[in-house]
């Protein structure tokens, strides 16, 4: 058993203990059924054997807290998985529901039940394997430092565990819907016990208990609702979200045009008055009736899922999104073109190719044609859905915080709105993340490719999982806002919409989560637990679903919901990296010593902006320092003394106030490394700039646009060498692409905590070094045992370890 399967041997899924046995932590709803069954025979068997090693442990001061969450894992699979092979028709009809599976659907509901109870079997062997290894003193093992989830602290830039130690929170979002807070079965140490406004089954477009709908038309508050907000326990650590997706009809009825511009998430227009006047009041008296509970510590969240999607397509059609705008929303654009065109109407129809004869008359056809990609027109038009939808979050803060002065705000931003190409969707992922008092965030990550289209995918070629929305997105939001705490409110590295794998494997749950913590996540709730403690889908689930959100109705079929060794690997993560959680804090909080200069001018303009940043982002993400971003509001408003050069790739449009800011950053005395004369060369309606870039009392490097990507990056490194540490890292993995992020700090005794995360398609054969140093001593800190500083880490495999230099 290689060291990652020993230390998730620890974790296993959920059964229930033996068959006759009394456990008062459990209902009578969770007795297996099928006790007659082989597999559910081994099993139990199994769980004996693991719970009489427990005593042993408990009896030799062994924390066994990993061993719980397996056993109780265990028994809640074996009992799902008699639900399941009762109701083989519900299941089938949930797995029918995702598209990819819908051929299969019968076959798949037959098969559940048994792969369940397999891997259940599979991660109780791991199980006993481990303990086993613990106490035979193979292995030394950190006790859990389990979340006191009733005493978190929001410190800076860390939440804070009741013991003083850092704590990294995790949960799902959208958690049995229907049970109550208070029910231990579904809220505790091994689902997390993150509290919510989301417990109750609401009305279609309500959702959460903050939404549309609590405000009347005389605008006095329902009070039936209002108590939903009022009722929610404030035991524990939580959050509160406002749900956008619906208006009331009383609204509609005062201004048809309220649903024009609307997304997904947000079924209104954000420009409309009335809209504002009524989210400004919720926001303001829900902040008063909630000011100092414990279910804010984690924020409020402003928005799920934010975008405005202008351009035209076949999705958009379907899901009614930004198909028209309204009048509010057209004269706000028509003023925002005035200020930007200094009211001079014939510079906009220079750039348009127009013939308005004033901004009053300037009409713009949304859904946006994708052709028009590059031209000032859509340049203006993305650029203002933008500063719109920063105005509209501004306004909802500044509401809520009359209410609640001290209340911390997040927005659920989808990353992957900032990674890809697409710009016409309204959201400045650096603006927002500014705006609000926490980072906040549903990246995703995969291990297989989409479902659809289903055709191969670059990252496959050298990696075990796609990991850039993750890694480009993080790296930018942390270097926006580094002293902010961090909230994936949605965590998609389990499930998604566009990819399901039932045979996910336990050491990609693994990497995954050791790779966002250690790049500044600090909660997570993962998407998303639809049981109920009696093994049945949540009432949401059960019967004809027929959801405005057309993914969620597919969101059951090979989820977590069917995975015991994917629920359990992820509690079993969240142990590992609360366990060392001194010891990532200390990995993440590092200089970024070279920085990527970020322009949203060049995203908006190019059809492939941000897949360049990529190229050279992937380039320098396996050189043992965290990488950084630099926009221009970053270089005006943070000590450029925290990173040591800024390199510009790629970027051809910036605004001359960004150009004016890397020549302040010169004159500061920075190093600036171009990759081409091309770059930074137009501005944001693709015209020549007349002013050049100077050295001044810094060093301006140019480079001549044929250099390879390698040389670039050696160039880089070789400009931030002084900032960087001293630890080095060889790695032969069969290619000459490299697969392994690594970090490394020196700390106050001289020693060295280096991570490595092997996210390559290959194992590698590794060599630890530290400059001017002969010999090194290394600790595997999983292990507490000592290790050579030449070794091998698996495909998707994690290694903390501790080097000593005497």
């Amino acid at each position: 058993m290689d060291q990652t399967q020993l230390r998730f041997a620890i974790g296993g899924l959920a059964l229930f203990g033996l068959l006759s046995s009394y456990n008062p932590c459990f209902s009578d709803d969770t007795a297996v059924a099928s006790a007659s069954h082989s597999l559910v025979k081994e099993a139990l068997a199994k769980i004996g054997t693991l719970e009489t090693k427990m005593a042993e442990a408990e009896t030799k001061g062994i924390d066994v807290t990993r061993e719980k969450t397996v056993v109780w894992f265990a028994k809640e699979f074996l009992k799902f998985a008699d639900w399941d092979e009762k109701n083989q028709g519900a299941v089938a009809y949930l797995v029918g529901q995702y598209a990819p599976y819908k051929e299969d659907s019968d076959k798949l509901a037959a098969e559940i039940p048994d792969f369940q109870r397999t891997k259940t079997i599979e991660i109780l062997d791991d199980g006993i394997a481990e303990l086993s290894r613990v106490i035979g003193g193979e292995v030394v093992r950190r006790p859990v430092n389990k979340v006191d989830w009733q005493s978190i602290e929001v410190g800076d830039n860390m939440l804070v565990n009741g013991n003083g130690r850092p704590v990294f929170l995790y949960d799902y979002f959208s958690k049995s819907v229907g049970r109550p807070l208070t029910d231990d079965r579904v809220y505790n140490d091994h689902l997390g016990a993150i509290f919510h406004g989301g417990e109750n089954l609401y009305p279609v477009e309500h959702d959460r208990a903050i939404n549309s709908f609590l405000l009347k038309e005389d605008r006095t508050f329902d009070q039936d609702l209002l108590n939903e907000v009022t009722g929610i326990s404030d035991a524990n650590v939580g959050f509160l979200i406002y749900w956008n997706q619906g208006i009331p009809e009383w609204v509609e009825k005062l201004e048809p045009e309220v649903r024009f511009g609307r997304s997904t998430f947000t079924g209104f227009d954000i420009d409309n008055p009335l809209v504002r006047e009524v989210w400004g009041t919720i926001a303001r008296e829900t902040g008063a009736l909630t000011r100092g509970k414990k279910v804010t510590q984690l924020g409020y969240i402003l928005a799920n899922e934010p975008h405005w999607h202008s351009i035209a397509s076949g999705w958009t059609r379907r899901t009614g999104e930004m198909q028209q705008i309204s009048t509010y929303t057209l004269n706000g654009f028509r003023a925002w073109l005035h200020k930007k065109y200094d009211g001079d109407i014939e510079r906009l129809n220079k750039n348009w190719e127009s013939q308005f004869p004033g901004f009053e008359t300037v009409a713009i056809e949304i859904p946006i044609a994708a052709q028009t990609r590059g031209t000032p027109m859509f340049y203006d038009w993305a650029r203002y859905s933008m500063e719109r939808a920063i105005d509209w979050y501004a306004h909802i803060q500044r509401e809520l915080r009359k209410g609640n002065p001290g209340a911390d705000t997040h927005i659920k931003n989808s990353t992957h709105l900032f990674t890809d190409n697409d710009r016409a969707h309204g959201i400045d992922l650096e603006a927002l993340t500014e705006l609000t008092s926490m980072i906040g965030d549903d990246a995703k990550t995969r291990p297989t490719r989409r479902s659809y289209p289903n055709k191969l995918e670059a990252w496959e070629e050298h990696y075990a999982y796609c990991w850039e929305e993750l890694s480009m997105s993080y790296d930018f939001m942390e270097s926006v806002a580094p002293e902010k705490i961090h909230v994936n409110s949605e965590s998609h590295f389990l499930s998604a919409s566009r990819w399901r794998k039932l045979d996910t494997s336990v050491e990609y749950v693994e990497s995954v989560y050791w790779l966002a913590t250690l790049q500044g996540m600090d909660a997570n709730m993962a998407w998303f637990w639809a049981r109920d403690p009696d093994g049945s889908p949540e009432d949401r689930l059960e019967g004809e679903l027929n959801f405005a959100d057309l993914a969620l109705a597919g969101s059951f079929a090979g989820s977590v919901n069917q995975q015991p060794h994917i629920a359990n690997a992820y509690t079993q993560v969240m142990y590992d990296l609360n366990s060392f959680s001194e010891e990532i804090i200390a990995l993440r909080q590092q200089r970024r010593p070279l920085r990527l200069f970020h322009s949203e001018t060049s995203a908006i303009n190019k059809q492939n902006h941000m897949t360049q940043q990529f190229s050279i982002y992937e380039k320098l993400f396996f050189e043992g320092a965290p990488i950084g971003f630099v926009t221009e509001n970053i270089i005006r408003n943070q000590d450029n003394q925290t990173w040591d050069a800024i390199l510009v790739y790629r970027t051809e449009f910036v605004t001359d106030s960004e150009l004016d800011s890397l020549q302040s950053y010169l004159d500061y005395g920075g190093t600036l490394i171009v990759d081409s004369e091309n770059s930074l060369s137009q501005n944001e309606y693709g015209q020549r700039h007349r002013k050049r870039l100077n050295q001044s009392n810094g060093e301006l490097i140019i480079l001549t646009g044929d250099e390879s990507l390698e040389k670039i990056r050696d160039l880089a490194i070789e400009k931030t060498a002084s900032g960087r540490h001293d630890v080095t890292l060889a790695e032969d993995n069969g290619s000459d692409h490299k697969g392994c992020h690594w970090r490394a700090v020196k700390r106050a005794d001289g020693s060295y905590l280096v991570s490595i995360l092997n996210l390559g398609k290959n194992s590698a054969e590794l060599r630890l070094g530290v400059k001017s140093q002969n010999s090194i001593f290394v600790t595997d800190l999983f292990t507490g045992k000592s290790v050579s500083s030449e070794f091998n880490l698996d495909s998707k495999g994690v290694a903390l370890l501790e080097i000593h230099t005497q």
